[in-house]
């Protein structure tokens, strides 16, 4: 009766997955879906501890350990949630993502050392679910580690002599090693090798590929532990676990798809092309023979008011200088003006997937000003007045002009068939890729240096005069 009661349970909390991730697609219904997931979660956690099994005084101090680790973990998690800053999301997202890695391969690690070997000729899919567990788990765990230090700047991009090379000889081996151990051969030496060189792979695997495709190595490798979760879910008979892991596998595949068809690359050219290694660009106000052009806040704010249609673009440049609050009242100001205000969102502007989204929506931007590529790219040449808040690649005309660009090819947000466009920028540095922008240089491109927030805050104060 207890075990048909745990598995109501668990079909309750699959449903709050599917119900949570729903809500996830739009930012008014996120938080709740949030909740409404985390939720589902929890009853499923509560349930397996009250419930799996009756409670064995002999094992009183599994318990303990089981209530030390949620105490804990509940702690720290929070305390992370709460101090993360907004640029630093996907760092976070990267470490925990790696976590949940760990956990499948340690899953993996004390169900071998439980597991009968089956009778020899006959196929052991239990093992098989281990393996992959084993080593999926720990190429996200790894890589994930790797991806937060080079966010988080600890770590610099690394290519080793021949490292494609390398990583398909690691890659040929985990796959030998696997067979091998299925075949019967292996014992807890083979087992443990192949633990180790997973690790190293995940390593390797990450540590070459550039800034700019990050975003999409992110996705890839949550992809990953949502696999290896469900592998556990497997071992365990455990259906929240499987419907979780195959949720976060789904949605992490779906997604690394779609950021490399808005960056127009395979996703082997992403794995492979260490993308974002290009040289920055030049000091600030020349670049060779060509000098970018400023303007002052108080032309910009005559600019702005006079204005019928105003597009402003938002990149990690916002984000980083917390200025999505200011940006949303200069937005009011103008519409008090008269004049039209959207916002144009690149797939991956920022670091990860709906950063920007998130950014604005935690200023209270209403979200159908919040315009997609496709939808706001045909209304540009009608555009009066384009501001670029810290964005660059995403904005570089090189994608669509010069094939010799590492991002040629990749869909932007096409600014540059804009009236007027003025940039924030500190200075001419590069973006994450790490090329010049030849927007900058153009004729109808003005540069406005400084702060993205002390910018706009002046710009804001000066409209209100005008």
């Amino acid at each position: 009766m207890s075990l048909n009661i745990l598995e109501i349970i668990y079909l309750i909390a699959s449903l709050t997955f599917v119900i949570g991730l729903k809500m996830l697609s739009h930012p008014e219904s996120a938080r709740k879906g949030n909740l409404i997931a985390a939720f589902g979660m929890l009853i499923a956690v509560i349930a397996t501890i009250t419930i799996y099994q009756p409670f064995d005084s002999a094992k009183a101090i599994n318990y303990g350990l089981i209530a030390l680790g949620l105490i804990v973990g509940t702690i720290i998690g929070t305390m992370m949630a709460k101090k993360v800053k907004m640029t630093a999301m996907p760092q976070m997202v990267s470490f925990f993502n790696g976590m949940g890695g760990a956990c499948a391969a340690l899953i993996a690690i004390i169900e071998f050392q439980n597991h009968e070997t089956s009778v020899s000729g006959s196929f052991d899919g239990e093992f098989l679910v281990m393996l992959l567990g084993l080593i999926i788990g720990s190429v996200s765990f790894s890589g994930s580690m790797i991806a937060y230090g080079k966010l988080e700047g600890k770590i610099k991009d690394k290519v080793l002599p021949m490292n494609q090379l390398i990583n398909m000889v690691m890659l040929f081996t985990i796959v030998a090693l696997t067979v091998y151990q299925m075949l019967g051969y292996g014992d807890a030496t083979v087992f443990y090798v192949l633990l180790v060189i997973a690790l190293i792979y995940g390593i390797l695997f990450v540590m070459p590929i550039g800034g700019a495709d990050m975003p999409v190595v992110i996705s890839l490798l949550n992809s990953f532990t949502g696999v290896a979760a469900a592998f556990g879910g497997f071992l365990y008979g455990n259906k929240a676990m499987l419907t979780g892991g195959i949720l976060v596998g789904s949605a992490g595949t779906i997604l690394t798809i779609l950021m490399c068809t808005a960056m127009n690359r395979s996703l082997t050219n992403v794995l492979l092309g260490a993308f974002g290694g290009a040289k920055a660009g030049g000091a600030k106000g020349e670049v060779g023979d060509q000098t970018a052009k400023e303007i002052s806040i108080t032309d910009t704010a005559v600019l702005l008011s006079y204005s019928q249609n105003v597009v402003i673009v938002p990149g990690y440049g916002l984000a980083v200088a917390q200025a999505q609050h200011i940006c949303h009242e200069l937005e009011k100001l103008l519409e008090d003006k008269g004049v039209n205000v959207n916002y144009a969102i690149h797939p991956v502007a920022g670091r990860m997937p709906g950063h920007m989204n998130v950014l604005l929506a935690e200023a209270d931007v209403p979200y159908e000003r919040m315009q997609e590529m496709d939808e706001i790219n045909p209304r540009m040449p009608n555009t009066d007045v384009v501001i670029v808040i810290g964005a660059n690649d995403v904005v570089n005309p090189a994608a669509k002009k010069d094939p010799s660009s590492p991002i040629y090819g990749m869909p932007i947000l096409e600014v540059d068939q804009a009236k007027n466009v003025i940039i924030l920028k500190r200075g001419m540095s590069a973006g994450y890729a790490g090329i010049e922008n030849e927007l900058f240089f153009y004729p109808k491109t003005r540069m406005l240096f400084g702060d993205a927030k002390d910018s706009l805050q002046k710009l804001a104060a000066e409209v209100k005069e005008v």
